[in-house]
């Protein structure tokens, strides 16, 4: 859903969307400071409960700041000649300014009255609806079974409504992930910065493709400004952390993702669909699947883990996958820091993938891949000697 479709002139706006997440960082992080007092005056803090790695009250309501400062970005990228056409062209920033807003709101509230968990749902369902309302839906989707002789796997064209609720699944799941993921200093934020950086890579590599299709704008600029947001945010909250993001920020970047990995995930080149190279089709949803890896695949342990024990899939415990590396032997910001590594090597690896040799990029994986394990489990392997 585009008011109209066009080409714009041959060279990327690589400076224009630096400048956006440039901006946008700063404002989040000079913002950060006053949401921070207007946490504490509002009684937005969070206490230490027994699953906690926190040992003192710390106030929230960072994503408040991180929205404002999308909200600076999107205005400076609107006021650029270039940029604009993510504008005039598509209606998905506004869906992200819109649906962000309302979800940032109910963060908010969660931050300050602790909302229950259906509570939270349905106004997770109604803010990924805006986006579908505004277009943001999946209109192929790519499956391993189906393809011609000589070609591996097939696509299938979903209707309005199929593509719509795939949609909403996806940012349903998106949103609640990040929000599990949310357990250590500066863990959400940066992970948000990484995948919200590959997926603006491989934006702009559609973008360079394409010719400059305008469509290919705006899946970019979600993602620079989140970017921008998450590395502004990151000072106030990497261990030891000052504010909290809280459940209005860790919302956030789930909506904004999932908004951007499903413009994405449409926009590739379509003569690439029948060809023999299934890693060329399957790029735009494999891109999707390596940047959302890590916290869906601790959302599904957590949910299988509490199912299991007969408890509600929304009750908390201290098995994430942080708090396994802090059982290990590793200190906080280690243990963050070895997540970021993780989170980049799957989301920026499946970005290599698809634009330069394979052979090539797979070894070099498989040795970061190797020499990444070691390094989790190194102060095991100490403590055993």
């Amino acid at each position: 859903m585009t008011p109209t479709s066009g080409f714009a002139p041959a060279g990327l706006p690589v400076r224009e969307y630096l400048l956006v997440a440039l901006i946008t960082a700063v404002l989040t992080f000079l913002l950060t400071g006053l949401v921070r007092l207007l946490a504490i005056r509002m009684g937005a803090v969070a206490y230490p409960r027994q699953r906690d790695v926190h040992v003192v009250p710390m106030p929230r309501l960072g994503g408040l700041a991180m929205y404002l400062g999308i909200c600076g970005g999107m205005l400076l990228a609107h006021q650029l000649p270039v940029l604009r056409r993510a504008f005039d062209y598509s209606f998905d920033p506004a869906a992200v300014l819109i649906g962000g807003g309302i979800i940032v709101g109910i963060g908010m509230l969660d931050d300050r009255f602790e909302l229950d968990s259906l509570t939270k749902l349905a106004g997770q369902t109604t803010c990924a609806g805006i986006l579908v309302l505004f277009g943001i839906q999946w209109f192929v989707l790519w499956v391993p079974w189906g393809g011609d002789e000589g070609v591996f796997g097939s696509v299938l064209i979903l209707d309005q409504n199929q593509g719509g609720l795939l949609a909403i699944l996806l940012a349903v799941t998106m949103i609640n992930a990040m929000n599990f993921v949310d357990g250590l200093d500066g863990l959400a934020a940066g992970i948000g910065l990484i995948t919200a950086a590959a997926t603006c890579v491989f934006s702009m590599h559609l973008l360079d493709e394409s010719g400059g299709d305008v469509g290919n704008y705006s899946p970019a600029l979600i993602t620079a400004t989140l970017a921008g947001a998450c590395l502004g945010f990151l000072p106030h909250n990497f261990q030891p952390a000052r504010i909290f993001m809280g459940d209005s920020g860790s919302m956030l970047i789930g909506l904004m993702l999932a908004a951007a990995s499903t413009t994405v995930s449409f926009r590739g080149n379509p003569t690439l669909w029948g060809a023999t190279d299934a890693l060329a089709v399957f790029s735009p949803l494999l891109i999707v699947a390596a940047v959302l890896f890590v916290p869906v695949l601790d959302l599904m342990m957590a949910v299988i883990r509490r199912t299991r024990r007969g408890e509600s899939p929304f009750s908390a415990d201290k098995m994430h996958l942080h708090h396994r590396l802090l059982e290990i032997g590793h200190s906080q910001r280690r243990a963050v820091l070895l997540i970021y590594l993780w989170a980049g090597l799957i989301a920026f690896g499946a970005i290599a993938v698809t634009l330069y040799d394979v052979s090539i990029v797979i070894w070099g994986i498989v040795i970061v891949v190797v020499l990444t394990a070691v390094i989790s489990y190194l102060p095991r392997i100490r403590s055993s000697r």
